[in-house]
């Protein structure tokens, strides 16, 4: 969970962009980048080269505006790796987490691999002591201008049983990519002022 730093003044939240192997997690972050070009923040940080898939995590820190008891809020903001071998990797990421954007892939044909990833992030919370249904999270039906990508209805009965905020996404163009990151960042923020 967040961290406080009474020195500073700050208090640091993480924000992890989950899901499968080449859903679009690192797409939509490097799409918050560009977003948010014009603001003072840092810039991504990769852990390979751009061509290459994610290896470790991609990582991007900003700054909130907002004030919560005189303390400043900090986010920063991972993406996992997708592929299967790394599971060790993501449920070293999701310790700390504030708050998960679930990146889902559309398409028909990996529906499933989301439904497989969706359960191991309720699994690697459960194991690491959260309960995923009290982490804020967002679900990001994502790759929405594929042609095999399924009908929004079902992917929301497969995959937000929970009702979670959620939003069609097409992460290369950046669309609803910056309404589901607002998303989650005002639920992290509300979840900060129960606690303070």
């Amino acid at each position: 969970m967040s961290i406080v730093n009474p020195q500073t003044k700050e208090i640091n939240c993480k924000i992890v962009y989950y899901g499968p192997a080449l859903s679009g997690k690192t797409t939509s972050l490097l799409m918050l980048q560009e977003q948010f070009k014009n603001k003072k923040k840092k810039g991504v940080v990769h852990q390979v080269p751009k061509t290459e898939r994610t290896m470790f995590f991609d990582f991007m820190a900003l700054s909130s505006k907002e004030i919560i008891r005189g303390y400043r809020s900090k986010f920063q903001v991972y993406t996992v790796p997708g592929q299967v071998l790394y599971e060790d990797s993501r449920k070293l990421l999701l310790h700390g987490v504030d708050g998960i954007i679930f990146v889902a892939d559309s398409r028909l044909e990996y529906i499933e691999d989301s439904l497989i990833s969706l359960n191991e992030l309720a699994l690697n919370l459960s194991k690491l002591g959260y309960d995923p249904d009290q982490i804020p999270m967002v679900i990001q039906y994502n790759k929405r201008d594929c042609p095999t990508a399924g009908r929004i209805d079902e992917l929301k009965k497969l995959l937000n049983s929970k009702g979670f905020p959620d939003f069609e996404t097409v992460a290369h163009k950046g669309v609803g990519v910056m309404e589901s990151f607002e998303t989650i960042l005002k639920n992290v923020m509300l979840d900060l002022k129960k606690a303070a």
